[in-house]
């Protein structure tokens, strides 16, 4: 198939503060696998799958989704709400209302002040954009082609607050690791080692000492 064909299977969409921060909400990335999938079902018209089908599209049990849900629905994440038609007739259907309730709030809470719009309004899409961590974690997600576990995500972090390096010099490290083909942040601590080493603390040091060294 090609990339045409793909698309005609449609799209699903996922709120961008959800990717980012969904570790902050204590969501595992199993629980997120799972998210995903329930959002790609409700967009598609289908609250309430059955965990078979669930399971069908994952790597997961249907044992094993019925536990992510019930860790959901535990910590007040996820509902399982009763709706009644036109036709009178009730079903059940899942309600992601809360998990999106917690995200709003931890947005409002952590995020640095927001830019004011036009009409008074504030942009957390801008706040997003403008985080210097988060702006990394796309371009390693990017790169690498998945998303970044906790861990992974506290080490660019520790790169940032605790080593101080320059967030464009970690990408010019990032970008090091991907020409050598080398997909994982070891490389990329090596790389920004070895130019600490050489005292190399600018953007443009760097780009000399890689110049020089080609």
């Amino acid at each position: 198939m090609k990339y045409q064909d793909y698309r005609t299977l449609g799209f699903t969409t996922l709120q961008n503060g959800l990717i980012a921060y969904y570790h902050d909400l204590k969501v595992s990335d199993a629980e997120f696998v799972l998210l995903i999938q329930l959002e790609a079902f409700a967009q598609r018209g289908e609250h309430f799958p059955a965990n078979d089908q669930l399971a069908a599209n994952t790597n997961f049990t249907s044992n094993e989704i019925a536990e992510l849900i019930q860790r959901l629905i535990d910590r007040q994440q996820l509902v399982i709400k009763q709706v009644t038609d036109q036709s009178g007739r009730i079903s059940d259907r899942y309600d992601l209302s809360p998990l999106y309730e917690q995200l709003d709030h931890y947005l409002s809470e952590h995020l640095r002040s927001q830019p004011e719009l036009s009409d008074g309004t504030t942009s957390k899409s801008t706040s997003l954009d403008n985080d210097p961590l988060n702006k990394l974690l796309r371009q390693f997600e990017m790169e690498f082609g998945r998303f970044m576990s906790p861990i992974e995500r506290e080490e660019i972090q520790s790169w940032l607050v605790v080593d101080r390096y320059q967030a464009d010099i970690i990408v010019l490290a990032l970008r090091e690791a991907v020409l050598s083909q080398a997909y994982s942040l070891k490389y990329v601590d090596r790389v920004l080692l070895n130019w600490q080493r050489h005292n190399l603390k600018t953007v443009a040091e760097v780009e000399r000492f890689l110049r020089r060294n080609q």
